[in-house]
């Protein structure tokens, strides 16, 4: 407990303020049980303190920070700390019906709004409301504020609360909804800031370049600052972010520098991208349909420009901001992005899916990586695929920690794989003539390296199993991964290895 927190243990020492709290001001140290399980996606701790009789919730969070969530899936930031959150909810008794006031309307308007709100409680159930307020900021020693002062408070508190406090079911990894509806920055805004930034200091200061141009994330953003701000005083500097990009083959950014190179249509601009190009075949490959002269060095470059980039950044989905912000470190920011979308994702929308399974293993988000995959394997139609994707969930899920969730996608991965046994003929032509049987689907992706993934994949379950206690099952996928893995056709000298290494880990189990 903090000293900004003063105010809960007081609370909890004197029953009389606790009772003014609960009512008339809804914050009921007897409500701290929230009506279902949840966590935040940062996987920060969260302990309920307090709730009202709707069913709301507020979660003390690991600085301190007050976290309302609501019974109807709803969840907002109320206070950098419980003093100042109860600062807010005494200050203003009916503040949900303030979490999307426009500050911009006049005062007088909003003072009004208040006034009305303020005097339905009165005349409900609170007459004494105004006696009660004074009484406890007094018990727990806090101030009472003007009241615009804390709507600006409390909205300021609820802009903060996603990226880093974005709220999940804890069953279906589902999010909360904003409490609020406040205009907030298109996410590219948010992203490109510090590249904008960035290019500024570097088209005043040539000394700063290294520094931004060797760090990977920097230099993407960079990049993608200077292609929505194009100017012709900057080809110096995109020649050295296109030179550190092909220091790396194939990057993501690679095609935009040399795009933006490219459309001021020098001569000496093209035999650097023509040496690039031959010193690296990933560079090479990345820039496809190079002209074979100078000349076409700007067409070809405003070709792929119109076709790939553009200036402006509202065409760009945000699957593309959100890997920028895990690339500059924005963690919180990418998994916030990349959660809402699979939460609105739905039957159409299985490529989405895919990128969305890929991007969130990329940030270590297994459990939400695992939850994509799941729905991006559930609409595929050919066996194969949804086999290969059944073995990718399982991937994920035993590296979130799920072994016996990934056991059972295994097993499906393999069932799915192997298919219905063949039919035997009926017709009776082939009958009499002896035909082969048809061939089994089994056998098939067995002999690719669908099959040495999957033997693999047993293994590393087994151990994962057996490391975590779960005896019956680590056998249990050791000795099914061996049967698979006799049916190979060539399995590889790792796998052997690995099977080896499993056998004599088992004799511990």
């Amino acid at each position: 407990m903090t000293r900004r927190d003063r105010a809960l243990e007081t609370l909890r020492q004197h029953s009389e303020l606790a009772d003014l709290a609960a009512f008339p001001f809804g914050f009921d140290l007897d409500r701290a049980e929230h009506v279902e399980a949840v966590r935040l996606a940062s996987g920060t701790a969260l302990q309920a303190v307090a709730g009202d009789d709707t069913g709301g919730t507020y979660f003390l969070c690991s600085n301190g920070e007050v976290l309302y969530a609501g019974s109807d899936g709803e969840a907002g930031l109320v206070g950098d700390s419980v003093d100042e959150a109860l600062e807010v909810l005494i200050g203003l008794p009916g503040w949900r019906d303030y979490t999307d006031l426009d500050l911009q309307a006049g005062t007088a308007d909003l003072t009004a709004v208040i006034a009305r709100t303020e005097e339905t409680i009165r005349s409900s159930y609170a007459p004494q409301l105004d006696h009660d307020r004074s009484r406890l900021l007094a018990g727990l020693g806090l101030s009472r504020l003007p009241q615009m002062e804390l709507v600006r408070r409390l909205h300021q508190s609820l802009l903060r609360t996603e990226p880093d406090f974005m709220l999940l079911n804890a069953d279906e990894g589902c999010a909360y909804a904003l409490l609020d509806r406040l205009p907030r920055p298109p996410l590219w805004r948010t992203v490109l800031a510090p590249g904008q930034a960035d290019l500024l200091m570097l088209r005043s200061d040539r000394t700063c370049w290294d520094e931004v141009v060797d760090d990977p994330g920097r230099r993407a953003t960079l990049l993608r600052s200077a292609q929505y701000d194009r100017r012709t005083t900057d080809l110096p500097l995109l020649r050295t972010l296109l030179r550190a990009e092909a220091q790396f083959g194939h990057t993501q950014e690679l095609p935009l520098a040399a795009v933006l190179v490219g459309l001021h249509g020098h001569v000496e601009d093209y035999e650097l991208m023509q040496s690039l190009r031959m010193a690296d075949s990933d560079v090479h490959h990345a820039l496809g349909g190079f002209p074979e002269g100078a000349e076409g060095l700007r067409a070809w470059a405003t070709a792929f420009d119109d076709s790939n980039y553009g200036q402006d950044p509202t065409d760009e989905d945000e699957l593309t901001w959100a890997d920028l912000a895990r690339r500059q470190g924005r963690t919180e920011l990418a998994r916030s992005v990349l959660v809402r979308l699979l939460d609105d994702a739905g039957p159409r929308d299985a490529p989405l899916l895919g990128h969305l399974a890929g991007q969130l293993a990329r940030l270590g988000d297994y459990t939400q990586a695992a939850r994509a995959r799941k729905l991006h394997a559930s609409l595929q139609d050919d066996p194969e695929q949804r086999g290969a994707l059944t073995l990718s969930l399982a991937v994920l899920q035993r590296r979130a920690g799920d072994v016996e969730a990934a056991w059972q996608s295994l097993q499906r991965a393999v069932a799915v794989l192997d298919g219905p046994p063949p039919e035997p003929p009926t017709d009776q032509l082939a009958l009499d003539l002896d035909l082969d049987e048809p061939a089994c689907q089994a056998v098939a992706w067995r002999s690719l390296q669908l099959g040495q993934m999957v033997t693999e994949e047993h293994f590393l379950v087994a151990r994962a199993a057996a490391t975590t206690g779960l005896a019956t099952t680590a056998r249990a996928a050791l000795a099914a991964g061996t049967a698979v893995m006799g049916t190979l056709t060539r399995p590889t000298d790792d796998l052997r290895g690995l099977a080896h290494a499993m056998t004599e880990e088992s004799e511990g189990w």
